[in-house]
Order: structure tokens, then sequence, then C-alpha cells
């Protein structure tokens, strides 16, 4: 006997292994139809956010690129999914295959930082004393989340635009509570309701602002191709 689908089940995902004794060639044949579409989503929006977003993002990276070049330091922070492409983030830029290393840190990496603000002060502050401990003017805050409505986050990019850093945030579906925020210098939005969808696409857009900034720098020529992940 089947189960009924529960909410939050893989079943709400994968329908087409919870539908009775289904033969595994017509389960192998749904699973490849739901990969195939699921690549070609992930294409479309990486297309759409290109063409939409090409300008700012060529903008954003000669920005980011006067910074470093005279000092300055990227923090990154996000929950979740959002955390570990933080930490991504900073590793592109700090430890890169190719081009130059560059100051980087992930405010989400030190353990012991962030359960004691949350523990002590309260969760939705964990980035902004960070950043009011660490950050100066000159510096870089770029901010994740796929709702575009997490408060540490928005409160972190508060800190962060009165202590004249340049804030950049990636943001999925219409922006939510970031697109609301006039202080933003930068907001890069993908244009789905999928956390999936979203954070892909938003790999692609930090690889991409990584490699415009290493060539606004000069550390890459201009006619080296991009390896965007």
């Amino acid at each position: 006997m089947v189960d009924e689908p529960r909410p939050g089940d893989m079943s709400e995902l994968y329908p087409f292994l919870y539908e009775g004794q289904a033969d595994l060639d017509s389960v192998l044949k749904e699973a490849c139809r739901s990969t195939e579409e699921k690549a070609a989503e992930i294409v479309r929006l990486r297309r759409q956010v290109a063409e939409a977003s090409a300008d700012a993002l060529a903008e954003c990276a000669e920005e980011m690129a006067i910074r470093f070049a005279s000092g300055g330091r990227l923090f990154a922070f996000g929950n979740g999914g959002s955390s570990t492409d933080a930490q991504e983030v900073a590793t592109t830029f700090l430890h890169p295959a190719y081009g130059l290393s560059l100051p980087a840190l992930s405010l989400t990496s030190d353990v012991a930082v962030v359960t004691a603000l949350s523990n002590d002060v309260g969760f939705e502050v964990v980035f902004a004393r960070q950043l009011a401990a660490l950050g100066r003017r000159g510096d870089m805050a770029i901010g994740l989340s796929t709702s575009g409505g997490s408060a540490n986050v928005i409160q972190a990019f508060e800190e962060a635009a009165r202590r004249g850093m340049l804030t950049i945030g990636l943001a999925g579906d219409q922006g939510g509570r970031l697109a609301e925020l006039d202080l933003l210098d930068y907001l890069f939005v993908i244009p789905s309701s999928s956390v999936h969808r979203i954070q892909e696409a938003q790999t692609t857009l930090y690889h991409v602002l990584w490699e415009l900034t290493q060539h606004a720098l000069g550390a890459i020529p201009s006619s080296q191709p991009h390896h965007a992940g």
C-alpha cells in the first residue's frame, strides 16, 4: 500500500515515484523528462538574467575592482543554502583557480561568533554586528537571500550602507524586501519561485561577477572566455 503524499514529502517533487506500482521503464522515462525540464528552466533563467543584468554586472564589477585595488575587502553572508553560497563567494575571490587572490570573508563561517550573537543578542544581528566590527568605508558587502526577506541580511545591508560600503544583493522571485531597500547599490534578482533554480542561477551570477572583476583589474585578458559555474 502506498501512503498518500504529505506536504513537504519527496512525493511533491517527484510524484512519479509514488504513484502505485509504477514499472521501472516508466519511472526512468519520467525521471529523464523531469531532469530535462529542470535543465531547460535553469538555462532559460540564466539567459534571462544575462540579458536583463549584463550592464549592471559589468558596472558592479568595475566598482568592486576599484575598491579591491584600493585595499577594500569583500564580506559575504546568507542563510541556509545561501550560507554555503556565501562561503563559495568568499572562496572564489580569495582562492581563485586563476587570476588575483582578493580579500574576502564569509560571515557565516565562524560558528562561535554566529552562535554567540544568536544566543546573546538575536539571530537578526549575526551579520550586522560582524560588519560593525570589521567593515569600513571602501569595503563591499554581498548578501544572498532566495526570498529577499531575510531580516539578518537586511540589517547587514543597513549597517554596511552606514559604513559607506558597496552593497550588492542577490535575491529571487521579485526581490522581496531587498527590492524595497533604497540603500542597495546593486540588486540582482532571479525571476523564479523555485529555490533550487534561484540558487543555481545565483551561482552563475556571482562567478560571472568574480570573472568580470578580474578582467577589470587586468588579471585576466579580456579575450579569455568565461568559465562561470
